[in-house]
């Protein structure tokens, strides 16, 4: 997969790029009560502007994404000083309150992620084919603690087995994130003219009693 996504970015096949924020987003986190400048780890987050709008209402955010064109292409849409640095085999770029760390989400350890209180996911679970989703929910539950809250912004559509992005089922999402997530399920859009279909949910980490 990680070759194919930075092919897609070095020849501008991006389409699943939202140049605006995402509505579901505006909508919904305010309802999951996140205390203002608790740290949002947004995986596989590509340049999305989703990141100024956290940033912009008072939660610092830590960004992961492998792709480096991703993140100079964020950086390059707004001035500002650029802080530069390595961490434990990332690259970090610093710009303002956001925190863009290049390199694989799988090699984040706990202890990096020490800060994290709150997640938001809208292009990094239908980014993975079948086989590295469930390994997905479970690294994302041990890199943050319990009680934290989080979106997750999913996609369906008519081509089974095809993507990125792929299409995730809601059987499935219930599946590999009720072992260590309490779920509530928020809306489903109508399809579009391509068959698509977005689900929203809500997730809070479960504690050592669940």
């Amino acid at each position: 997969m990680s070759l194919e996504w930075m092919t897609r970015w070095r020849e501008g096949r991006i389409g699943f790029h939202l140049n605006d924020v995402h509505p579901a987003l505006e909508r919904y986190w305010p309802q999951l009560e996140v205390p203002p400048e608790t740290k949002v780890l947004v995986p596989l987050c590509g340049k999305s502007l989703d990141m100024r709008w956290l940033a912009q209402h008072g939660y610092p955010v830590l960004g992961i994404e492998l792709v480096p064109e991703a993140i100079e292409q964020f950086l390059a849409q707004r001035q500002g000083e650029v802080s530069r640095y390595r961490q434990a085999g990332f690259d970090i770029s610093r710009q303002g309150s956001i925190e863009l760390w290049c390199g694989d989400f799988f090699h984040l350890h706990i202890q990096q992620a020490a800060e994290i209180g709150a997640f938001y996911d809208r292009a990094s679970l239908i980014a993975l084919p079948p086989a590295g989703r469930q390994r997905y929910a479970f690294h994302l539950a041990q890199l943050i603690p319990p009680g934290a809250k989080g979106l997750l912004i999913s996609l369906t559509h008519e081509k089974s087995g095809a993507g990125p992005p792929f299409s995730v089922p809601a059987q499935e999402i219930q599946d590999i994130f009720s072992p260590n997530f309490r779920l509530t399920h928020l809306e489903d859009s109508a399809s579009d003219a391509m068959g698509r279909a977005e689900s929203v949910w809500a997730l809070e980490r479960r504690g050592p009693r669940g």
